[in-house]
């Protein structure tokens, strides 16, 4: 069994396995997703029972735990230590109203639970205007400790390029018992307290968390290399996963797929319609994947590289629902437990889990689900007891419908979203999606990529042979990545020495991915500039334009963007950004033959 490789997708309601054997032949298995799912896949595969010592393997795998965890706070009690003063800041953000015409906004709650001021600060020329108490520091982190804390994230002032105070902290912190220190000027060392204070929050709450499921599995796996999917759609080593890199790790292995496949078949334009159990995932390709810098995530700033994947609330599993005026497609789902009523998972006792229509029975009752390629029967009956209980409901209301109608409703309603999704990702950015061709995945996305395809003009679609388990593909092909940042002191581009930064970034991300056995000769390095207009405040990411002019680059993607330019108004450099990546490898062929599409 020596040279076997697991591609893992654990996703929300499925686990999805893919393993290449050591003639390269790809295998498939797919289970319901759990904490010990992907052990349970890769036993499968392997043709291992239950308790059998799993042989040395290699293992790329993408996880949503770091996600689930940050939607349900279910993070590391953490404890924020910033500068006096400046303790309220991250709870008070920058004021932007999350619904302009909301009456009664809901804050959500901060990640940490307790805040340390500690006396200390720099000005933003590394000044010192007041110098660190290190005993009251240490009674203070000491104090938050014994109250539970056991995850500290420090974020001071200026840090970003003055991290002195915030290494002395971190030190402080780790004697008084912290389990896990997460620095600003580590996780995210760019100017702006707010936004690199909530990033740093984000990997302190979520990496301790991580660190015990990956602790677990390797627990399971001795011996066994384990690298993981990064929101940036690259691989890092176990070692090097941190969480505030770790939200999009689950889609990212789709967004990756969908750019190779469009490119095998031609196409250096494509979409993405990842649509999965609890959710649904789209994504651009246009030659290059798009990327962000900066998201909102459960109410939570973000600032680390991210594909631009843009999710709504229609997966199979997304319950269907008439509340009295109008059918609704999700946001709430089935989930793996208890599943669509079709599923007819029954409990202890032999009563039925489900109670409500969710968009696989749907399917079904439209003949979209096929029940002979189903891994188990299906109950046909319990859904159109459903269908016909929800058509009474809207004929009490005044509204006849067949149950027949009331499930292409549904469906109607389920495609519409998923439109829309589409739709924000080009035609509100300035791209015609009628130019881009379809790459439809996920355990449900053959079901409605056709009349998503119609309802967007979209004229070509693209099913690959796995697609069912396209993200887990995903992991297998992507590059192992490395990202760096540095900070651009708002210095004016005309007058900047960009040289230095990008060379310190490049030798940095080299020499982490030589360390990892790669030749530094063989590894593909993308350097990108965040530039803006002086006098504004969001900056764009432009790639390093072949002929070296990074003004006219800007210039043109202001105008692509915005629909205007500024001739003559100076620009300036926010930041740095370095990417150094060792290719992955090539797109293998589709596990056991084709189904008939």
């Amino acid at each position: 069994m020596a040279g076997w490789e697991f591609w893992i997708d654990r996703g929300g309601t499925f686990t999805d396995c893919l393993g290449r054997d050591p003639e390269g032949r790809i295998h498939v298995a797919k289970l319901l997703s759990s904490d010990r799912a992907p052990v349970e896949g890769i036993r499968s595969l392997l043709g291992l029972p239950e308790g059998a010592p799993i042989p040395p393997c290699r293992i790329r795998m993408g996880t949503t735990v770091a996600t689930n965890a940050l939607l349900e706070r279910r993070g590391a009690p953490l404890v924020l230590v910033t500068t006096t003063g400046f303790g309220d800041a991250l709870a008070i953000g920058d004021q932007r109203r999350p619904d302009l015409f909301d009456l009664e906004i809901r804050r959500p709650e901060t990640l940490y639970r307790e805040v340390v001021e500690v006396a200390g600060r720099v000005a933003a020329d590394g000044t010192e205007l007041a110098p660190l108490e290190p005993e009251a520091a240490a009674a203070a982190l000491a104090a938050a400790r014994r109250a539970g804390c056991t995850s500290a994230a420090i974020c001071l002032l200026h840090a970003h390029a003055h991290p002195e105070m915030e290494r002395r902290l971190a030190a402080l912190a780790r004697a008084a018992g912290f389990d896990h220190v997460s620095c600003s000027h580590e996780v995210d060392p760019e100017i702006g307290l707010v936004g690199r204070g909530d990033t740093t929050c984000v990997d302190a709450y979520l990496s301790p968390l991580i660190r015990a499921y990956l602790e677990a599995l390797a627990a399971e796996l001795p011996g066994s290399e384990l690298w993981l999917m990064q929101s940036s759609g690259g691989l890092a080593p176990a070692a090097r996963f941190r969480g505030h890199n770790a939200i999009l790790s689950g889609p990212a292995g789709g967004a990756v797929a969908v750019a190779r496949i469009g490119e095998q078949a031609g196409h250096r334009r494509v979409i993405g319609l990842d649509m999965g159990g609890t959710s649904t995932d789209v994504c651009r390709y246009d030659g290059e994947l798009e990327r962000t810098y900066e998201t909102v995530t459960a109410g939570v700033r973000i600032r680390a590289p991210q594909l631009a994947v843009h999710t709504v609330a229609a997966g199979g599993g997304s319950l269907c629902r008439y509340d009295g005026f109008r059918l609704t497609v999700g946001p709430a789902s089935a989930g793996a437990d208890p599943g669509p009523l079709c599923y007819g998972r029954r409990d202890a006792a032999g009563r039925p889990k489900a109670r409500e229509l969710a968009l696989t029975d749907v399917n079904l009752a439209l003949g979209l689900l096929l029940p002979d390629r189903f891994p188990f029967p299906l109950d046909r009956a319990a859904v159109d007891r459903a269908l016909a209980e929800v058509a009474g409901r809207l004929a009490a209301d005044g509204h006849r419908r067949r149950p027949e109608e009331v499930a292409e409703g549904f469906r109607r309603v389920a495609n519409e979203t998923m439109a829309r999704a589409i739709r924000e990702i080009t035609v509100d950015r300035g791209h015609d999606c009628r130019d881009y061709a379809l790459v439809a995945f996920g355990g449900a996305g053959g079901q409605h990529c056709c009349a998503i395809a119609r309802l967007l003009g979209m004229r070509e679609v693209l099913l690959h042979p796995d697609a069912g388990v396209l993200s887990a593909l995903g992991m297998g092909l992507a590059d192992v990545e490395w990202h760096g940042t540095a900070d651009g002191g708002r210095v004016a581009l005309a007058e900047a020495d960009l040289a230095a930064p990008f060379a310190r970034l490049e030798a940095e991300g080299r020499a982490a991915l030589a360390e990892q056995g790669y030749d530094p000769e063989g590894l593909r390095v993308v350097r990108r500039l965040d530039l803006r207009y002086r006098g504004t405040e969001a900056p764009l990411t432009v790639a390093e334009p072949a002929d070296g002019d990074w003004a006219a680059a800007f210039e043109a993607l202001h105008q692509e963007r915005f629909g205007h330019r500024r001739p003559g108004h100076p620009v300036e450099v926010v930041a740095y950004r370095v990417e150094v990546a060792a290719p992955g490898p090539s797109l293998p062929p589709a596990a056991g033959e084709a189904p008939p599409y």
